[in-house]
């Protein structure tokens, strides 16, 4: 008996290494996003999320998908910063563009990832159109100014997924212009002390909701510095409250969403100041009541109250 014992030991040992070896190999095979997904504890609550949206199918598909996802940690820091008990208390539509918000077409590796704009796969509810979500790589990389990159890079069979350390949230005319770092001078003016308007305020009112949606024309920093030299002052602080207000408005349109497609030659710009004239024939432009003209140098970055569109020159009443 021990000698027969012995061999069929030895095959059974054999056989069980082959096994582990198998198993070894399979668990080395690429997975889908949503295996993966659903594979890393560290993902649980995406997971989760993705399956009360009903987008597992959507990310099963061929893609190529890149993935923004979030951890644990995001997902219960979103809940409590939006006084949900629970994911189950989001509702299902938003909880779908929010997430949305998180995919970008193509395969896109950390290397490929520029500053700048993008879309996602969110719809913004005031165009029907893709949201945009700004990447920021100047140190790291950062999205729409609130979520970081903690582990970039993991492969999957359709796409590729990067760990974010927050849940990136349906954005506002706002939140871009706090994202932007081109916009800072423009953020400095909007929240100055001494405003009678408050223009954050009006800028961040949900879609749906009177005055948005907004069209923006967005100054960058160097309009502002433009203009300072034009009318002889040396800082922001010394245009005085009714100016300042009065040019502000100049740059916001409310009720509409416009988007560059839209504008032609002589096209009436009713903005919140007065009307100003677009013109596109040989470049997108503005033209203010004081005939001066600023290029339109960035069109539709699309948020989901409203259009920013990136101008170079300031606007004047």
């Amino acid at each position: 008996m021990k000698k027969l014992f012995t061999p069929i030991l030895l095959i059974l040992l054999v056989f069980q290494s082959c096994e582990e070896a198998s198993r070894d190999v399979s668990n080395l095979q690429p997975k889908s996003i949503v295996e993966l997904v659903t594979s890393v504890p560290e993902l649980s609550s995406l997971a989760a999320a993705l399956g009360q949206a009903d987008l597992i199918s959507t990310l099963n598909g061929t893609g190529p998908f890149t993935i923004l996802a979030p951890n644990n940690d995001a997902f219960n820091a979103f809940l409590v910063a939006n006084n949900f008990a629970s994911l189950n208390d989001v509702p299902t539509s938003i909880l779908k563009e929010v997430l949305l918000n998180h995919v970008i077409s193509g395969n896109l590796q950390s290397t490929d990832l520029s500053t700048g704009y993008a879309s996602t796969l969110a719809t913004s509810a005031a165009s029907g159109t893709n949201m945009s979500i700004f990447i920021d790589t100047s140190n790291g990389v950062r999205f729409n100014g609130v979520s970081s990159v903690t582990n970039p890079n993991v492969q999957t069979t359709n796409g590729t997924v990067h760990i974010v350390d927050a849940v990136i949230g349906l954005p506002s005319v706002v939140d871009f212009a706090l994202a932007d770092p081109n916009f800072s001078i423009l953020v400095q003016a909007l929240t100055r002390s001494d405003l009678q308007t408050n223009f954050v305020g009006i800028l961040s009112t949900s879609n749906g909701t009177t005055p948005a949606p907004f069209t923006v024309f967005a100054p960058i920093n160097q309009a502002f510095v433009d203009v300072l030299a034009e009318l002889k002052l040396s800082a922001l602080a010394d245009i005085n409250e009714p100016t300042l207000s009065s040019i502000l408005t100049y740059h916001v349109v409310g009720g509409l969403n416009v988007r560059a497609g839209a504008l032609t030659d002589n096209f009436t710009v009713p903005t919140l100041g007065g009307n100003i004239t677009a013109n596109i024939t040989g470049g997108a432009k503005l033209t203010d009541t004081n005939s001066r003209v600023s290029d339109i140098i960035a069109t539709d970055v699309q948020a989901n109250n409203g259009v920013i569109h990136a101008i170079r020159k300031v606007i004047l009443p």
